[in-house]
């Protein structure tokens, strides 16, 4: 026979483990809360996309994995500084009385914010998706070069 010692807390480290792992950022779980919006505020969507952003000399390229979703389900904003792309990936009709044995793909609405620098033209931003891939491109502004003042003596 084996002794185990009590612990009356393991319960609650359970359950706490059990709800950080089903509310952690990134989370993708149908029909789990999943923290959006990077270092900009928290709202709840179904799911995160997966994203990749690059920079070269002249624009941002924001790559989004939005597989399933069609492009009128997408919706791209430029709003003070922020670049919002948030939509929804439907459902499929699925067969009454089908015997699904698994359901992975992840339904419902999604929703991803960033803060983009100062220097972006948020006029020129173009997005596009192909092959469930969102390609959104931020161009950047042409920086002026600085100016030099010249410093006059005041009269005493």
């Amino acid at each position: 026979m084996t002794l185990m010692r009590y612990d009356p807390w393991s319960t609650l480290r359970d359950l706490q483990s059990d709800l950080d792992r089903i509310f952690a950022p990134g989370s993708a779980r149908p029909g789990a809360l999943a923290r959006a919006g990077e270092d900009n505020g928290e709202t709840a969507s179904n799911w995160l996309p997966a994203v990749d952003i690059r920079e070269d000399e002249q624009n941002y390229v924001v790559h989004v994995d939005l597989p399933g979703v069609s492009p009128e389900e997408i919706d791209v904003a430029m709003d003070n500084g922020m670049l919002t792309i948030k939509g929804q990936r439907e459902s499929e009709e699925t067969e009454s009385g089908a015997n699904w044995k698994r359901l992975e793909r992840v339904r419902g609405t999604f929703f991803r914010r960033f803060t983009l620098p100062d220097n972006v033209d948020s006029e020129g931003i173009q997005a596009r998706a192909r092959n469930g891939v969102l390609e959104v491109t931020v161009p950047k502004r042409q920086e002026e070069p600085a100016k030099r003042i010249q410093v006059q003596a005041a009269d005493e």
